[in-house]
């Protein structure tokens, strides 16, 4: 289910920017360094503070492992149930009716996350090409302060299944000849040549690899369809198979399941806790060069 509208250029959000019509959020999350021998991968840092300090005109800000993500999980950025996410959702006074756009500081994952979570739950956003990077760099008008939000509103979820898979669901599919399993983590990762901040380094047996960091541009863009489609074809990703998608915590890799989406892929989905979780628990295989 392609969906045609979904990336917004800088250019095409200035023209709509004060429309009564739009709502505009910024995604930031910094995931900052641990101590080494840590039980967690990272800290996840909500961006409120990059927020304030610069931010496009009218946004509102979201956080995602505080408001939009399971909490009592182990592990972060996993998706709550659908109560929860319709009730943040209306908070923030996003309304399917209305023009979403998302976009996010240094990475167009965090938008890319929360455009994937969205239509998981039945509902289009768009997310701007280059996000906050390519606005400021432009010149373009920025707000600083706390955000102002939205008037709230009741969000109504229409979920679609099979947006997420488990570990469970994975390992079933490892060797599957209608399945194509695709990491989105850099090759030095996916090889196990380096240490891994979640565990154990390697692969998902049998998955190939289409780093998200090679589907984005120097200036922070995505890269053409034309390029996107030449690499995921060149790791046997086509049309016909089911692909399934993951990264560390389920969030690069949704800049891959962006450009699919883009490219007409419709049997999408995502490992929500990726690498780490898999590379945590021992009873599953792991694979290095």
């Amino acid at each position: 289910m392609s969906q045609p509208t979904a990336l917004i250029t800088t250019e095409q959000l200035a023209a709509i920017l004060g429309d009564p019509n739009l709502r505009l959020y910024d995604c930031t999350t910094y995931n900052e360094p641990v101590p080494p021998g840590s039980d967690v991968p990272y800290r996840a840092v909500p961006g409120d503070k990059t927020f304030a300090a610069g931010h496009i005109p009218g946004a509102d800000f979201l956080d995602l492992q505080g408001e939009f993500s399971d909490t009592s999980s182990q592990h972060f950025f996993m998706m709550p149930d659908v109560a929860q996410l319709a009730a943040a959702f209306g908070r923030h006074g996003l309304d399917a009716s209305k023009t979403i756009v998302l976009y996010s500081i240094g990475t167009m994952m965090w938008s890319t996350r929360f455009w994937w979570m969205l239509r998981s739950l039945g509902v289009d956003a768009r997310v701007l090409d280059g996000g906050f990077d390519k606005w400021k760099e432009e010149g373009r008008p920025i707000e600083i302060g706390a955000p102002r939000g939205y008037s709230a509103t009741t969000f109504k979820a229409a979920p679609r299944p099979g947006f997420f898979v488990d570990k469970n669901i994975v390992r079933a599919r490892i060797g599957d000849p209608t399945t194509v399993i695709v990491n989105a983590l850099g090759p030095q990762f996916h090889r196990g040549l380096e240490p891994s901040r979640y565990g154990r380094p390697g692969r998902v047996p049998g998955s190939v690899n289409v780093s998200a960091a090679t589907l984005v541009n120097a200036d922070k863009t995505l890269t053409s369809l034309a390029d996107a489609d030449s690499k995921f074809a060149a790791q046997g990703v086509t049309r016909d198979k089911n692909v399934i998608l993951y990264c560390g915590g389920g969030i690069s890799a949704t800049i891959d399941l962006f450009l699919l989406t883009q490219l007409g892929f419709d049997k999408l989905t995502l490992y929500d806790a990726s690498m780490g979780e898999w590379a945590r628990d021992p009873a599953l295989p792991i694979e290095t060069d």
